[in-house]
C-alpha cells in the first residue's frame, strides 16, 4: 500500500483517535479497550482498526486477553499494535534516508565517531539556544515529545511527596533515526546521546545517559543525581 494511502487513512478524526491511542499504550490493544478509550462503538472501533492494519499503520493479531488457556478461556480476541515500518509522503520525491545511510557508512568506515558526536551536541545546544536547563521530568517530556521520540515517564510510582523518584526515568517508545540506526547502531545512538546531552545540558536537574531496550530509543532521560553505574 502506497504511503500516501496510510497518511490518507489518518484524515478520518476517530481513526486517527483510536491510532493515537494505541500508539501511546506500547503495547497490544484490544478492541472494546480501544472503543472504550476514544468514546466509539466497538464495531465502528473494530472497522476503523482494520483499517489501519490494512494500510499498514497498525499490526494485527489475536491472544485472549484474559490470559487463561484452555476450556473457559474464552475465544481469542484480535489485538492491536503499531508496526514499525517508516511513513512518509514527499513531493517531489526525495530519498534522505539513503543518504544518511551513505553518510553513516562513510563517518564509521573513517572513524569519525568522535567528530559525529561533537557535532551533535552541539546541535543540540544550538537548539536549546539561551534557555535554561530542562527543569524536571515534565519539561524534558515536552522537550522530547516536540522532537517526535515518545516519551513516558517510568517508575514514577516511587516518588513520595510529590517528588520525582531518583529510580524514575523517561523512556522513548520511537527514534526519530530509527532507520539509520538499525544499520549502525554505534554510530547513531552515540551520535544521538550527543544531541540529547546538548539539549539538556550538563548542569540541569536531567541528564541523558544511554540505557538500550529492544523496540526503544537506546538513550533515557533521568534524574542528575542518580548515581552513575
Amino acid at each position: 500500500m502506497e504511503d500516501i494511502d496510510a497518511i490518507a487513512a489518518l484524515q478520518d478524526p476517530v481513526r486517527r483517535r483510536l491510532y493515537e491511542y494505541v500508539v501511546a499504550q506500547g503495547r497490544e490493544v484490544g478492541r472494546n479497550e480501544a472503543a472504550e478509550a476514544t468514546g466509539v462503538a466497538r464495531t465502528l472501533a473494530a472497522h476503523h482498526l482494520d483499517k489501519l492494519a490494512e494500510v499498514g499503520l497498525l499490526l494485527s493479531g489475536s491472544r485472549r486477553l484474559s490470559g487463561r488457556s484452555g476450556p473457559g478461556a474464552g475465544r481469542p480476541a484480535k489485538v492491536y499494535t503499531r508496526a514499525q515500518a517508516d511513513v512518509s509522503v514527499s513531493l517531489p520525491a526525495r530519498d534522505y534516508r539513503t543518504a544518511a545511510e551513505l553518510l553513516a557508512e562513510a563517518a564509521e568506515q573513517a572513524g569519525l565517531d568522535a567528530g559525529l558526536r561533537a557535532a551533535a551536541r552541539r546541535r543540540g545546544e544550538v537548539l536549546r539556544g539561551s534557555a535554561v536547563p530542562c527543569g524536571g521530568f515534565e519539561e524534558a517530556m515536552e522537550v522530547l515529545a516536540a522532537r517526535g521520540y515518545e516519551p513516558r515517564l517510568e517508575g514514577a510510582e516511587d516518588a513520595e511527596g510529590g517528588s520525582e523518584a531518583a529510580t524514575a526515568v523517561v523512556r522513548m517508545r520511537n527514534c526519530p533515526f530509527h532507520a539509520v540506526a538499525e544499520r549502525f547502531p554505534p554510530l547513531v545512538c552515540g551520535m544521538n546521546l550527543a544531541l540529547l546531552e546538548g539539549l539538556f545540558g550538563t548542569d540541569g536537574p536531567v541528564r541523558a545517559r544511554m540505557d538500550p531496550r529492544p523496540g526503544e530509543c537506546c538513550v533515557v532521560v533521568e534524574n542528575s543525581k542518580n548515581n552513575i553505574d
